[in-house]
């Protein structure tokens, strides 16, 4: 195994008002100057509507706050379309079995739980494939993120990562708040605990790079830390009409 990569581990988963007072008439009675009849109920209306309004403005303010405190999905079901692709294999040397085979499709979420749809509609792409436990993704995602921000993928082609191997129980969880902190611009879908969206990919170790064309076939895959330099020529391979 390559030092650029990281082994992908098997098996993860109003009130009453008061009387007038004594010698006062009914009717159009004597009233103090600067007070008119029925200034007393406005008031109460007033400030029954001032309690109505504080009391809304604070179920909205905690309704805010439990949106806003609302836990992130770091794992979510995943459903594969297609065949899965056979394992990538581990040897440099060795030809890729997927090569020239359909693309399974994935359908998940995001971590806020939008959906994520990888398949094959006329776009060529590139999925890539990241643990937040990994040392050689934790070096590969800040690269392709300044890339992909100074304009480095070429126009068309599409771009999405997966975000897999997710485990509470290793370093430098959560996911999202890994790829928030490096500011990663593509969308990510949330692989679930068993891996399947990484399985059907047929993914060995970390970071895991397929590249598909518009045909949704598998043009290459490459796996471990990979330069900016050979994802561009890639891409741009992929990105040229009749490839």
């Amino acid at each position: 195994m390559s030092q650029t990569t990281s082994k992908h581990p098997k098996g993860t988963k109003g009130g009453k008002g008061g009387k007038g007072g004594k010698g006062r008439g009914k009717g159009t009675g004597w009233q103090p100057p600067g007070r008119r009849r029925g200034g007393a109920p406005l008031l109460w209306g007033l400030a029954v509507l001032v309690c109505i309004l504080a009391v809304a403005a604070v179920a909205l303010t905690r309704n805010g706050d439990k949106q806003a405190a609302r836990p992130r999905s770091e794992t979510a079901p995943v459903t594969v379309g297609g065949t899965p692709l056979p394992a990538f294999p581990e040897s440099a040397s060795a030809a890729d079995p997927a090569v020239g085979k359909a693309a399974p499709g994935l359908r998940g979420t995001n971590f806020d739980g939008k959906p994520v749809v990888i398949s094959a509609d006329g776009k060529p792409k590139l999925v890539m494939f990241v643990a937040h436990w990994c040392p050689h993704c934790q070096r590969e995602v800040p690269l392709v993120a300044k890339w992909l921000k100074g304009g480095g993928a070429p126009a068309g082609v599409q771009l999405y990562s997966v975000a897999t191997g997710t485990s509470p129980q290793q370093p430098n969880y959560p996911p999202s708040a890994w790829l928030a902190r490096e500011g990663w611009p593509p969308p990510v879908l949330t692989d679930d605990a068993n891996s399947t969206a990484a399985q059907a990919y047929g993914l060995t170790s970390y970071p895991y790079f397929v590249f598909i064309d518009a045909g949704g076939k598998v043009v290459k895959r490459m796996a471990g830390e990979q330069p900016v330099s050979t994802l561009q020529a890639e891409l741009a391979a992929i990105a040229k009409p009749g490839t």
